[in-house]
């Protein structure tokens, strides 16, 4: 059970959930000591450096995990079409430094991406299912990443994907059964009603963004939501799932207080 937040530097929370006078080269480190999980939301805009995953992976407790939120360039500007190479320069960028802290990879469809079965299934049969093949995979990259790459693992661990939809057109039995084949997590997203809700358990993980109870991006979760949360992730548990829950709601400076609220729930 991983519960967590998405992303980590955002100056609204200065003063509120980071102690004034916190340096920003801190924060990660005390946002870590209080959850169990963050995902990396600044790998879906750029490449990071290599650098930047190695201190990530040093600057955070030896049992904590990332989950990785692949580039826009693959779900956005591709829309997952003739991908292979992106994939590869993604994960020779850095992200198998992370070593044991290395969670499942989150890619993000957006809105305009509707449901095609035969893209879908040639998109997901090129996703590693280890760490071994990641790096498999990240030796297929081009130039852009010549000299800023990662090519090493320290152990061959399985690697987990999910993918977040954001058309309704994906809510089709045939689609759900494309997912389960392949054991690729759907993400059970929460947006205040603007994105469909799968409640899918396609794959080996459970996997939940909550981007706001009522307004999106905006509001918090009560204690009845966060009840009801807190149960969902036991049933997920029960199942036998491993579970990752992430509060996204972050324009009100809610996201780190929901987050250490539900696993407070879930640790009692």
């Amino acid at each position: 059970m991983r519960i967590g937040i998405s992303g980590w530097t955002y100056a609204p929370w200065r003063g509120v959930f980071y102690p004034t006078g916190l340096r920003q080269a801190d924060e990660l480190r005390y946002a870590a000591e209080r959850m169990s999980s963050i995902e990396i939301n600044g790998s879906f805009y750029s490449l990071q450096k290599p650098a930047s995953w190695t201190k990530w992976r040093d600057e955070t407790p030896d049992d904590f995990v990332f989950s990785v939120k692949a580039p826009r360039f693959i779900t956005h500007i591709k829309k997952l079409d003739d991908v292979a190479v992106p994939i590869a320069n993604f994960l020779a960028s850095g992200l198998l430094a992370l070593g044991p802290k290395l969670g499942p990879i989150l890619w993000q469809l957006p809105p305009s991406l509707h449901a095609d079965v035969g893209l879908l299934e040639s998109f997901l049969a090129l996703l590693p299912r280890s760490t071994a093949a990641a790096l498999e995979a990240a030796r297929g990259h081009d130039a852009r990443v010549e000299g800023r790459s990662v090519l090493e693992i320290d152990a061959d661990r399985p690697l987990h994907h999910v993918v977040e939809p954001r058309s309704a057109s994906f809510d089709q039995d045939h689609v759900r059964a494309l997912f389960a084949r392949a054991h690729v997590a759907v993400v059970l997203g929460d947006s205040a009603g603007r994105w469909p809700v799968l409640d899918w358990p396609t794959g080996p993980i459970a996997y939940a963004r909550l981007h706001g109870d009522e307004v999106l991006y905006e509001s918090g979760y009560d204690d009845a939501a966060l009840d009801r949360w807190a149960g969902w992730v036991r049933g997920q548990l029960a199942a036998g799932r491993d579970t990752y829950v992430y509060f996204d709601n972050d324009t009100k400076v809610r996201a780190p207080v929901d987050a250490m609220a539900l696993r407070q729930r879930l640790d009692s």
